[in-house]
Formats: C-alpha cells, sequence, structure tokens
C-alpha cells in the first residue's frame, strides 16, 4: 500500500548555509517534456560552480537573456556573475557599499530598449540601492558585459558630478592600455545611482521580491509591517502593518495584483489585493506544536489541538482551516469527535474539558473538576453519553455525564500521569496506560474499578485498541510494542522497533545515530481492518507495521527540514567547536540564527522520564497518529506541523499538469484522430468550457463508461459543473443523463467520500435534473390533456 502525503500546515524549508553557487542544466538545455502517458524527465549536470562567495548566499536572479546571475550575500556584497565563455575569463563584479546582509537582488528592465540596464540590491539594515549601467563614451551600445576587476588590486574613482558615486574597477593592465590606445572604447561599468532607505528604525529588513514588469519592490519587516514600493522613483505606494510577528516570506504572484505574506512565527499565510486593499486568502495554522489530531467518523473533517491554546478543525479535501477554538488559557493536549459527527471534544493544560458543537460555532459544555488538574488524554464512549480525561499530576481518570455535566466519577489506582485512554469497541471497558509500568481496564458504568492490570518492565507511553476490541497495543519507553488479549489477559506477543525507530543524529549526542538510546514510541493506530499498526515516537520516521507477522512493512521520514534536530545520520566534525556546536552559538546581530528560531517554543507539562531536555534546535518527532474511518488515509500531528498521507491521487497537487504540450491545439489534433479521451482530458486540464463540451459530445454513447473510467478523480467536480450547465441549454438529455450514470457507477465511492467538496457541484447538477424532471411531467400532462381532445373531437366528426 503505497501513501502520499500533503503537508497542511509545514514549516519553510531553512536548512544549510552552502557558501558555493551551483548551476544545474539538463542535457539538452531546454524545459524538461512531459506526456500524458508518463512523465520523462532530462537528467541535470552541473553546469558551473562559483565558489567565490565568503558567506551564506541569501538571493539571486537571472537576466532576461539568461546570461547572467545577480547573487546577493551575508558577506554584504552583491556580486554579477556572467556564463559566458569560461570561468576564469569571467571574474564577478563586486557591488559594494551596504553594511548589512544582502537580502534581495535583482535585474530592472528599461521598458524603452527592453535591456537590463538596471539593479537593485537590498539589505537587511532596510537599504534599497539603485545601479545602473552606464558607458563611459556616448557611441557605444550598451551589452551587458561588466568589467571583471581585479581582486588583488582596485582603483575606486570617485566623481561627485550629479552626487553619483561612479565605481571604476581597473587593473593595472587595462590601464596600461588605455594609455596605448586612448580612442580604444572603454567596456560598460555600473554605478551607484542613488540610495534609498525605508525608515523602520526599530526593524530588521526580513523578505523583500521584485516584480519586473511592473518595476515594484515589496518588503516585510521583523514588527510585521509591510510596504509597496514604486521604482525607480521610491515611491511609497502603500506601507501596512499584518501582525506583530516578523513576515517570513513576502512575494508577487505572475500578474502583479496579489501580494503574499508568511508569517512563520503564526503560521499564517495571507494573499493580498493591493489595488484594492482587501484580504484575498487569509490561513493561519498552530504556531507551537501540534499536540493531538482526531478524524471525523465520515473522514471529511480533521481535528488538532496545539500549544497555542487553539484547537483547529481542517477539511481535509482542501486543507483549509475553517474554524479557531481559542477558549482554553493552556496547550491542548487531547482531541476527540463523537459519533454523532458534529461535537468535538478537547482537553487542555488549563483544567477543563471542553465539548465544541460544529453547526453553531460554539463551546456548549466544559467539564472541571472540584480542584485544577492537567488532563493530557481524553476518551469518549460510543453512545458519546460518558467522557473521561487522564491527568498528568494527580494521576486519576475523571468521569463526567455528557448530558448534565455532572462529575460520575474518579477513578484511581495509577502511580503514574495517564497519558493513554480508549474505550473498547464491543464492550464499556476503559483501557489506560500510565508511567507507572502498567496497563489498566476499568468498568466504568458498573462501578467495579479496576478489572484487570496488565504489568510491563518499563512506562507505559500510550495504548490503543484494534477496532475488532479482541487485541489491546500499548507502547514503553524501551522502544517495544506490546499486544494483549484484553479478554483472556495474556500477552500474545511483542514488536521490538528501538532500531525501526532509530535514525538521525542530534548535535548533543556523543552516540552514533544507530546506537543511540532514548528512541521509543509514543502513538500508536491501527489501520480500519485492524492488519497494521502504525508507531511514531521521538524520531523522524513512522513505522508502519504487519501485526500477524510482527515484521516492519514501510518506514515514512516525516521531514528532511535540515532546521530541526535529528534529521542527519552522519554529522560534519567541522562544525564541533570547544565551545560546542558551532549552529548553537548564538550571533547577537542576528533575529534568528541560522536554521534555529529563537521564538518560545510550546512545552507539554514536563519531559518523559529518563529524558533529558534539548537545549538546541526542535527535535524531528511525531506526536500523534490516526487512521480515518475508511482506511484510505492516515494523518501525523510532528514538530513540521499535521501531515496527510492519503491513496487517495487526488489530493496531491501536480505541478506538472500543465506543460508545452496542453494546447488547445493538441485538443483539435486528437479530436481529428479519434482519441476521445485523449482530448477530454486535455481539455479538462486547460479548462476551457468550450472545448470540454465539445469533447464530450465527441464521445459516442457506447464509449462513455470506457472514456468516463478514465477521468481522473480532481477533474470530477469540473465535469459535473459542465454536465449541469449542459442540461439547461442542450437537448441531448438522455446523453448527458448517461454521461451522469456512468460516472456515478464508476467514481460513486469517491464521490462518497469527498461528499462535502463536490457538494456544490452535485446540487447544481441536482437542481438541473430536478428542473428537467418538472419540465417534462409539465409537458407531459399538457399533451396528455391535448391528445384526449383531438381524440374525443376526432370521434364526434
Amino acid at each position: 500500500m503505497n501513501f502520499r502525503f500533503q503537508n497542511l500546515l509545514g514549516a519553510p524549508y531553512r536548512g544549510g548555509n552552502a557558501m558555493n553557487f551551483h548551476l544545474f542544466l539538463d542535457k539538452e538545455n531546454s524545459y524538461s517534456q512531459f506526456t500524458l502517458s508518463q512523465k520523462e524527465f532530462f537528467p541535470f549536470h552541473l553546469e558551473r560552480t562559483f565558489p567565490d562567495f565568503s558567506a551564506t548566499v541569501t538571493s539571486f536572479d537571472w537576466s532576461p537573456d539568461s546570461n547572467y546571475l545577480l547573487a546577493g550575500s551575508k558577506d554584504l556584497t552583491m556580486r554579477l556573475l556572467s556564463l559566458k565563455g569560461k570561468r576564469s575569463e569571467n571574474k564577478p563584479f563586486l557591488f559594494l557599499g551596504h553594511r548589512e546582509p544582502i537580502v534581495g537582488a535583482f535585474f530592472a528592465v528599461d521598458k524603452k530598449t527592453g535591456t537590463s540596464n538596471r539593479a537593485y540590491s537590498v539589505s537587511r539594515d532596510g537599504a534599497i540601492f539603485t545601479w545602473d549601467l552606464f558607458e563611459s563614451t556616448d557611441n557605444m551600445d550598451i551589452d551587458l558585459d561588466p568589467v571583471s576587476p581585479d581582486t588583488k588590486d582596485q582603483n575606486l574613482d570617485a566623481d561627485d558630478n550629479d552626487n553619483n558615486l561612479i565605481i571604476k574597477f581597473e587593473s593595472p593592465a587595462a590601464k596600461r592600455k588605455s594609455f596605448e590606445d586612448e580612442d580604444a572604447p572603454s567596456k560598460p561599468s555600473w554605478r551607484l545611482r542613488k540610495k534609498n532607505f525605508f525608515m523602520q528604525t526599530s526593524a530588521r529588513l526580513t523578505a523583500c521580491d521584485y516584480h519586473r514588469e511592473l518595476d515594484m519592490v515589496v518588503v516585510g519587516f521583523s514588527n510585521g509591517v509591510f510596504g509597496l514600493y514604486q521604482m525607480p522613483d521610491f515611491v511609497c505606494l502603500h506601507l501596512l502593518s499584518i501582525s506583530r510577528e516578523k513576515i517570513t516570506t513576502a512575494a508577487f504572484n505572475r500578474a502583479g495584483n496579489w501580494l503574499l505574506f508568511g508569517c512563520a512565527n503564526l503560521g499564517q499565510l495571507l494573499v493580498w489585493e493591493w489595488r484594492s486593499e482587501s484580504y484575498v486568502f487569509k490561513q493561519q495554522g498552530h504556531y507551537f506544536d501540534v499536540n493531538c489530531v482526531a478524524y471525523s467518523p465520515d473522514s471529511q473533517l480533521l481535528a488538532t489541538g496545539a500549544d497555542d491554546n487553539k484547537v483547529k478543525v481542517w477539511t481535509v479535501s482542501s486543507g483549509f482551516c475553517f474554524i479557531t477554538f481559542s477558549e482554553h488559557t493552556n496547550a491542548v493536549t487531547a482531541v476527540h469527535f463523537l459519533a454523532n459527527n458534529h461535537s468535538l471534544l478537547s482537553a487542555s493544560l488549563d483544567g477543563t474539558v471542553r465539548a465544541w458543537d460544529l453547526f453553531r460555532y460554539r463551546n456548549f459544555r466544559t467539564f472541571t473538576t472540584p480542584s485544577p488538574r492537567q488532563f493530557v488524554s481524553l476518551a469518549a464512549d460510543h453512545s458519546g453519553e460518558v467522557v473521561c480525561a487522564g491527568t498528568l499530576d494527580s494521576f486519576e481518570i475523571f468521569v463526567w455525564s455528557m448530558k448534565t455535566g455532572r462529575l460520575l466519577d474518579v477513578l484511581s489506582g495509577h502511580g503514574g500521569p495517564v497519558h493513554g485512554l480508549m474505550f473498547s469497541p464491543i464492550n464499556a471497558v476503559l483501557a489506560s496506560s500510565s508511567w507507572d509500568k502498567t496497563v489498566r481496564l476499568w468498568d466504568v458504568f458498573e462501578g467495579k474499578g479496576s478489572i484487570e492490570t496488565f504489568t510491563h518492565n518499563h512506562d507505559v507511553l500510550t495504548v490503543v485498541y484494534r477496532p475488532d476490541g479482541k487485541q489491546l497495543a500499548c507502547s514503553t519507553l524501551d522502544g517495544l510494542i506490546h499486544f494483549w488479549d484484553p479478554l483472556d489477559g495474556v500477552l500474545m506477543y511483542t514488536i521490538e522497533g528501538r532500531r525501526d525507530i532509530s535514525g538521525g543524529r542530534r548535535m548533543t549526542d556523543r552516540r552514533s545515530a544507530a546506537n543511540s538510546a532514548g528512541r521509543y514510541f509514543t502513538s500508536l493506530c491501527y489501520s480500519a481492518d485492524g492488519s497494521f499498526i502504525l508507531a511514531g515516537g521521538n524520531s523522524r520516521f513512522v513505522c508502519m507495521y504487519d501485526v500477524a507477522e510482527q515484521v516492519l512493512i514501510k518506514r515514512f521520514q516525516i521531514t528532511h527540514n535540515l532546521s530541526l534536530d535529528g534529521v542527519l545520520d552522519f554529522l560534519n566534525s567541522k562544525n564541533m567547536t570547544e565551545a560546542g556546536p558551532i549552529d548553537l552559538i548564538d550571533d547577537p546581530d542576528s533575529d534568528v540564527e541560522e536554521g534555529i528560531d529563537t521564538q518560545t517554543r510550546g512545552k507539554l507539562g514536563q519531559d518523559l522520564p529518563g529524558s533529558t531536555p534539548n537545549q538546541g534546535r526542535p527535535i524531528a518527532r511525531a506526536k500523534c497518529l490516526r487512521i480515518a474511518p475508511t482506511g484510505r488515509s492516515w494523518a501525523a500531528a510532528t514538530t513540521e506541523g499535521v501531515l496527510l498521507y492519503s491513496v487517495d491521487e487526488s489530493f496531491i497537487f501536480d505541478p506538472t499538469d500543465l506543460d508545452m504540450d496542453v494546447t488547445p491545439e493538441k485538443v483539435e489534433e486528437a479530436l481529428a484522430d479519434d482519441q476521445k479521451q485523449r482530448a477530454l482530458l486535455l481539455s479538462l486540464r486547460l479548462n476551457e468550457d468550450s472545448l470540454i463540451k465539445k469533447c464530450i459530445f465527441a464521445v459516442s454513447p457506447s464509449d462513455i463508461s470506457v472514456v468516463s473510467s478514465s477521468v481522473p478523480f480532481k477533474y470530477l467536480q469540473r465535469l459535473i459543473e459542465a454536465f449541469a450547465d449542459l442540461l439547461e441549454s442542450c437537448p441531448h438529455l438522455e446523453f448527458i443523463l448517461q454521461w451522469c450514470q456512468e460516472l456515478c457507477k464508476v467514481h460513486g465511492h469517491y464521490i462518497q467520500q469527498n461528499s462535502r467538496a463536490l457538494l456544490p457541484a452535485l446540487k447544481s447538477l441536482q437542481k438541473a435534473i430536478t428542473k428537467l424532471h418538472q419540465d417534462l411531467a409539465d409537458t407531459c400532462s399538457s399533451n396528455e390533456y391535448l391528445l384526449r381532445y383531438l381524440s374525443s373531437a376526432g370521434t364526434k366528426v
């Protein structure tokens, strides 16, 4: 079974601090070619390496003719790199003058001549320099071929005319040549035209982007302010604040009318239309670690809770959050959907368990205890009448009535935090796991207390029932997964997962990744049929095991983000200094250390027994795993956000969906060659309404079932919308209804599972069919009476 994944709340990749610039091209020096049947990519090879940078490269931009590159670096310089000729003949041109690292480097195009005779460099201190390409003689055509300076002997000549600083780099050989031939034309050079400052003295410039056609620059600052400026006159069009946190990403769309802003500290994504000054799109994820995740009974909703005290509900098909509950005052540790599909429970360290109404979006019930407690686990019976929560500090389990909110019972007996709770699927028995090395079974309704105890050699971290209720799985601190028979009370078998979950060496580890200790599973989840089990913990891997054979089937790597600790198997010894790892040494001049975010991250109460707090980077780990009731997807709450893995390819965004061969002409060619299936797919990719309808009518009635079975899931909504439109305007009713019938036969399971996403299109189709049915019924009724009249009139004659 192959799973693909999408990231709902992923953090940006911030790994690496390379000081070399590598350029890769394919062997044909052209775009990769794609076909409908299979995707073929030309292999890339290293074209050229520019190793002259003395610090990390932060930004680069291509010239319009793709012969030059502008590259900015943390060494306070911007360099012009040429791809013409040999590397030894083309030394980089240095743009000097900035006092802070370069954030952005951009080419500008003269709209009149169409040449790249201007460039911009933006630094972290809020300065933007405008550079012009100029000739020393008037009869020279402007050519983007800079003078390559000799790094050992550079002469700076200042010309105070027009208050412009002209920087000329001339080697001794060039000077001798100019004396020998004064009439020889000199090569073009660059001059600093002017300096401008954004005047945000209390903040650092953290993000910028440039739109070449509009000649505009957008910049974002560490205080949440962004500005839009018209260049080269440096006219401020907008200067607004969108948050109090640092803007980490700012970008134009291709048309230049939308601005995109990202804030990593808030997990926020914002699309702003600057002409109308309105929001186009706004999404905000959790900005601290996500602790828990839960699927709704119909597998269409996903609830998450995090250390930022918030509960969010997401639509699985789109990945968008549609409601956020923020009534909790401390970290949310557990979430659980009730069987009615429109109620959600959440437990928190603030000492409350809250019930949420997903229809009215309100907190309709709050469960509390006589004295404050910290809840870390949550469960509800299948009827939804009883709610149970386990505590971190008093080692008790509290039982409430869902209808009245009254505390019914307090289950005592554990000697450690109760981190696992789950009701049996077949009876009213509650299973709990604790750090006191035991798993206990409780009879909640009869009031008999603990009826069974399973003892282990190490602390038990979580417990879960198999869907049929005939098996119980729990994980322990030594990296083992134990399987118990809850009816007979015997240990069935054990899976040793320490080696499977190992991998990734932390910067503070003294042992290799394979021999490192302290790796264990903190979350378990059975598949829908109970044949597989997912296990995740303080590692970058999520393991899938075959329960019957006790063997590892597959490992999923949840992150490749090098800004997290425990991702690399081998550490570079050059990064280790006498003071410790070089990446952990703070830079007082930097807002955010390379790869390390200095914001205060959330922390769940206390660390697990036997573990040591990590004082460096955040650790890559999976905190919670849940499989959808349909068994088609599963979700993981990780340090990278919530990852959704699915066997349905419809959830996957395919950037190669449009290529050079997808054109209206190709659709016409496919129709002419009697390739109706290919023509329909091409028209759906283009999303041209007229072409889609033309391809629909080109399919013969006998081929409808074959063609409909080849339509990908992601195009069903567009096809259904086309059918709804055709039913209102075309006379071929039986033909369109046959299409609808075949689509429902072939893709009925997908339509049922994604009814929320397809609901608008399905309602439009239903409305069109209902209207046609009513019209036909009226016509038939009218014809019936007319025929009766004609028949009676003929009889009289």
